[in-house]
């Protein structure tokens, strides 16, 4: 039977706490007792823990030994603001397929009082990927950055480069990744998609324009779907 798996709170030495909605859970939910045994994630390492104390407050685990990570593919995902109940359902699955990074980004077509509230909702959407995170059995979750003008990240970002658009008529997302290997760094429009100035920017950064089926997606379909597609092919 597979154990679940737990991001520590807190680490001092072999010993790791989980605390507040974290210990609640285990405690009230999964009745959890001394002596019980977890996967426990300790600085980054993941590591066999065996409950010594548990309340509602605090469950407190002996660390053992460490336990063999499968390293995941390095896709950074340059996410343009949405409606905030798509975006954090896009966060939980992206970080169920193993995307190391999530840029939230504000393009020309991102709604004005998205953007005011984008910034306190960083907090949330690092919440929920550390619990999609657990529930994934991944060894940390992925970076959430903080919202950035798209012109700023599209100029910074090096390496393969594939900028998902409903108006590219070419190049399918199969033929973009053929022979493309980590890192790749993946953008997608608000809805409403790019605009056409949008699209030159990507282009004069190197950015390759690529298309996903023939069929126009919601954002966070889009997302889910052009990432999974990645992880298949770089992953072969």
């Amino acid at each position: 039977m597979t154990r679940r798996r737990w991001i520590a709170d807190k680490v001092e030495g072999d010993r790791a706490f989980l605390v507040d909605n974290n210990a609640n859970h285990l405690f009230r939910v999964l009745r959890a007792q001394a002596g019980q045994q977890y996967d426990v994630v300790a600085d980054g390492v993941a590591r066999f823990g065996t409950i010594t104390f548990a309340s509602p407050d605090k469950v407190e685990f002996q660390l053992g030994e460490e336990i063999a990570a499968e390293a995941l593919p390095e896709i950074s995902v340059y996410l343009s603001i949405f409606k905030f109940d798509h975006m954090e359902w896009a966060i939980e699955k992206l970080t169920e397929l193993g995307v190391t990074r999530i840029v939230p980004m504000v393009a020309t077509r991102t709604s004005q009082h998205l953007i005011k509230a984008a910034e306190k909702r960083v907090e949330r959407w690092r919440k929920i990927a550390k619990e999609a995170s657990q529930q994934a059995r991944r060894v940390s979750p992925p970076e959430i950055a903080d919202s950035v003008q798209l012109e700023k990240a599209v100029a910074a970002v090096t390496g393969a480069r594939i900028v998902l658009s409903e108006v590219e008529e070419g190049v399918s997302l199969k033929a973009a990744l053929a022979g493309t290997h980590p890192p790749v760094a993946m953008a997608f429009g608000p809805e409403g998609g790019w605009t056409e100035e949008e699209i030159a920017l990507f282009k004069n950064h190197g950015w390759q324009s690529a298309k996903l089926g023939h069929t126009i997606l919601r954002a966070e379909t889009a997302a889910i779907a052009a990432v999974a597609v990645t992880v298949a092919e770089i992953a072969t």
